[in-house]
């Protein structure tokens, strides 16, 4: 694990916004297309403003969230709502939404077209994720019903996941997808966040599973 610390929070988020914008322009440059996946919550939000008016060939780019709640986006939970108002707007509107909530009674119904959009835009070129106190990363929550099943090397690229921590039954990318990623950042604020981080170390990733990609991730910090 690499730990970037910032003055505040401000230059934490221009510097990760400048940071994410130059290693997409750079799987552009190389490969012409570039895959980018975000979480959801409001702590990203600034991070997002100043991407979506970065200047880099965004039509060539998918963008895809870590995990939705299985909500419609017209609701204030949705956290694909949350993205087309902060990140798919101004140059970043060209982008691709690749979506992982679609109309249906339960996400297992649709799971398997969900994957099929998903499929040809991985392995993920940039990859930003949140962490949670409880040191659950995407909807990898300690004790939800299919934690187990998204932490092992053969889970499918999504899981369906029920938690008492996530209120409603969310999509999440599992362990597999987000450790395959090429660039790894976790974005985290404050001295609550810095001390789940240092006892996520102590501990195993059935109880802290941001572990899934501390190895080979970039943390940023600031008070």
């Amino acid at each position: 694990m690499k730990l970037e610390t910032y003055p505040d929070r401000e230059f934490l988020m221009l510097g990760l916004a400048n940071v994410i914008a130059g290693q997409l322009a750079d799987f552009l440059r190389r490969e012409g297309r570039a895959t980018l996946s975000v979480p959801g919550g409001t702590t990203p939000g600034p991070v997002f403003d100043t991407l979506s008016g970065v200047d880099i060939d965004w039509a060539n780019v998918a963008v895809v969230l870590n995990d939705e709640r299985w909500v419609p986006e017209t609701s204030d939970r949705s956290n694909t709502r949350l993205l087309r108002e902060r990140l798919l707007r101004g140059k970043a509107a060209q982008a691709r939404l690749i979506p992982l909530y679609a109309p249906a009674e339960t996400p297992e119904e649709m799971l398997p077209a969900l994957e099929d959009g998903l499929r040809p835009h991985l392995p993920i070129s940039v990859l930003l994720l949140g962490m949670g106190t409880d040191m659950h990363t995407a909807s990898l929550f300690p004790g939800a019903d299919r934690l187990a099943e998204a932490l092992t090397s053969s889970a499918p690229l999504l899981l369906p996941m029920r938690a008492e921590a996530a209120g409603e039954p969310r999509v999440t990318l599992t362990a597999p997808v987000l450790r395959e990623a090429f660039n790894i950042h976790i974005l985290i604020t404050g001295a609550e966040k810095r001390e789940a981080l240092e006892r996520a170390m102590t501990l195993t990733v059935e109880e802290a599973p941001v572990r899934v990609v501390l190895d080979s991730a970039t943390v940023h910090w600031a008070e």
